[in-house]
């Protein structure tokens, strides 16, 4: 299910903002995996990272996607690997 564009605008404006918590969520489970960028492909988010992510490190990225304020929490629940 593509997410609607009020989700995208509100992640995509503090899209920096949210690649640096990314990233310090993923440090503290010690992972040496990075967040590079997020953007939109046909209204879906893709965050982008450094190399494949493992299940550890997905959930972590899901968990803070999850706990953004103002975002349609169904949508993010439809989370996947590509």
């Amino acid at each position: 299910m593509p997410i609607s564009s009020n989700n995208t605008d509100r992640i995509i404006v503090k899209s920096n903002e949210h690649i640096a918590n990314i990233n310090k969520s993923l440090k503290r489970i010690k992972s040496d995996i990075f967040a590079n960028y997020i953007w939109l492909d046909n209204r879906d988010i893709v965050i982008t990272t450094d190399r494949v992510v493992v299940k550890l490190g997905m959930k972590v990225v899901e968990k803070y996607m999850k706990n953004l304020n103002n975002v349609n929490l169904i949508e993010v629940l439809n989370s996947r690997l590509s």
